[in-house]
């Protein structure tokens, strides 16, 4: 059954288009950049690790208001609860398919981002490896910010407001471990990822249980 769920969810999200606008808005961030802040080669390949790793960030903010809402308001959660499924494992599917739709494209478009940013190979694989680590608890920080805002006007400005303050330690880390030596930094992003990704469902799952009664 949760499998079928995920499958679903994933489908859903590459058939609504919301793969493409991730890839669409990473790389016009990634394209703003130089022209604001000029073609000094230099500067861009220094910032340029944390210019990808802030439009990772809030690329995995753009669909957070269908992660959940929709399916709260069409009852779809009530069918699944009657069904026995407990609603931390529902919301843990669910950023497993978020990660699905939007981390795979992200992680090939920092490619093009890194080669308008000026950044050498030394450090792409670091940029990817960061992202790898990384974009599964931006995923499960989505849904749980999803569920917690589900129902609520203007949701979408919402869930920024509470997602970027969280999300501060991920992006210190991943642009940290961009510098030589980073491995200290890696080591930290991977906790902080993994300390997301497993305590995120049971937020989310509370709250989907809140918004059903």
């Amino acid at each position: 059954m949760l499998i079928a769920l995920v499958a679903r969810d994933v489908r859903r999200g590459y058939a609504g288009g919301g793969a493409t606008l991730v890839v669409i808005f990473f790389l016009l961030v990634a394209t703003l950049f130089p022209f604001a802040i000029g073609p000094d080669a230099a500067l861009l390949a220094r910032i340029g690790g944390g210019v990808i790793w802030a439009a990772a960030l809030l690329a995995a903010l753009l669909p957070v208001e269908r992660l959940v809402a929709p399916d709260l308001e069409q009852g779809v959660f009530d069918q699944l609860a009657t069904r026995g499924l407990s609603m931390a494992l529902v919301a843990a599917g669910r950023t497993v398919a978020h990660w699905l739709c939007f981390a795979p494209p992200l992680m090939a478009a920092a490619v093009a981002a890194a080669g308008l940013l000026g950044l050498p190979g030394a450090l792409l694989w670091r940029v990817e490896l960061g992202l790898l680590i990384g974009t599964p608890a931006l995923a499960a920080l989505a849904v749980a910010v999803a569920a917690l805002t589900a129902g609520f006007r203007g949701a979408g400005a919402l869930a920024g407001l509470l997602m970027l303050p969280l999300a501060v330690p991920l992006l210190i880390f991943g642009a940290g471990a961009l510098a030589g030596g980073g491995v200290g930094a890696f080591k930290l992003l991977a906790a902080t990822s993994l300390l997301l990704v497993a305590g995120s469902p049971f937020v989310a799952g509370a709250a989907i249980r809140a918004g059903m009664d």
